[in-house]
């Protein structure tokens, strides 16, 4: 299994590692990642074997052959990891080696294959969250909704309880967690330092019982720093590593996020999380009947652009009162061990909410 992409992309891939089991049950995987990912893998009872692209990986890569090779990224390098090795059967992509040209390994990877190539289909048409096109791309049986699979180890689901008493030592009654950043590669899923203070203050007084806890890893130190400046708030340790990150995820109730590795990793520990769209699509990503997607209300949403120059940010056109409704829905069915949704896909709220 070759995925070296974005952090958050990688737990997202998780999900597939059921299905792998069901239709090759007897089946040995190694999975290949560019570091720091494979941090995040580690231990998994799934996975035999975890490489990165370093040197002295590929090298153990050269010793091994595999009967199947799946491929998730569309890009050159992670089509070159195969080179290192022998694979009998390709699913996902591949590349034209005279004009490194991506193309789909198989006639099953041409939908998500044309998802790349086409904003329109990608933005508008598609409906399918990314979990089900990866599974009918890498032809992997019929799609089951299998959630994503990064669990804690017994020690780390201890130091989450040890977390999640801290953060409640004041006599809160529940946790809510604020995912404050993103990685720079699309910097503008992430709200200003102002709007998140407006929402602490907002949530504060709405929900007195309730315990905020920044989120975040060491390119967000500096912002918490700022939005918890003079609030009532715990900040979470953000230099102690990806899975430190995932326990105090895992320490919550309820997260607030934007599509980030956060947000991932709050699905990935069936957290209700309240997501927020701007650049990104909201219908690519499965909350899994736990959660509410908020949806910008800028006209030009989606469009995955990496620079922007509109005078109003599509984060500035995020309707606080959608999330402070949203966290009602997931904080009382979190409390209750109940589903926020019944339908299969994410929900988003309405512009027009009341």
């Amino acid at each position: 299994m070759v995925h070296l992409g974005a952090l958050g992309a990688v737990v997202r891939s998780t999900s597939l590692l059921k299905a792998i089991k069901r239709k090759y049950p007897s089946s040995m995987i190694t999975w290949v990642t560019d570091a720091p990912a494979h941090v995040l893998l580690q231990n998994h009872p799934a996975i035999d074997r975890i490489l990165t692209t370093k040197e002295a990986d590929l090298l153990q890569l050269s010793a091994l052959e595999f009967d199947i090779g799946f491929v998730i990224d569309k890009s050159l390098k992670a089509a070159g990891v195969l080179r290192y090795t022998q694979v009998d059967q390709i699913y996902g992509f591949t590349v034209n080696p005279q004009n490194g040209a991506i193309l789909p390994a198989t006639p099953a990877a041409e939908e998500l294959w044309e998802l790349g190539l086409n904003n329109h289909k990608k933005f508008f048409e598609n409906k399918k969250p990314e979990t089900q096109l990866m599974i009918e791309a890498l032809e992997l049986g019929p799609y089951q909704r299998d959630p994503y699979w990064l669990p804690l180890t017994e020690k780390e689901q201890e130091q989450a309880r040890v977390r999640r008493h801290s953060y409640l030592a004041t006599g809160k009654k529940w946790v809510l967690g604020f995912n404050t950043g993103c990685s720079h590669v699309i910097p503008f899923k992430k709200l200003s330092v102002e709007f998140h203070r407006l929402m602490i203050t907002s949530l504060q007084s709405r929900y007195p019982e309730a315990q905020i806890v920044l989120l975040g890893g060491p390119e967000d130190t500096e912002r918490n720093v700022q939005i918890s400046q003079g609030l009532p708030v715990i900040s979470s340790a953000t230099e102690s590593g990806l899975r430190d990150g995932l326990v105090s995820v895992a320490a919550c109730d309820v997260v607030i996020t934007g599509d980030s590795l956060g947000m991932h990793m709050a699905i990935s520990q069936a957290k209700h999380v309240v997501a927020w769209f701007g650049p990104t699509c909201a219908h690519e990503i499965d909350l899994y009947d736990r959660g509410v997607s908020v949806l910008t209300k800028s006209p030009c949403s989606p469009c995955w652009k990496r620079t922007c120059e509109k005078s109003i940010m599509c984060y500035d056109q995020v309707s606080l009162q959608e999330i402070v409704h949203a966290v009602e829905s997931c904080r009382t069915n979190s409390l209750s061990g109940g589903l926020v949704l019944s339908n299969s896909t994410p929900q988003a709220l309405s512009s027009d909410l009341a």
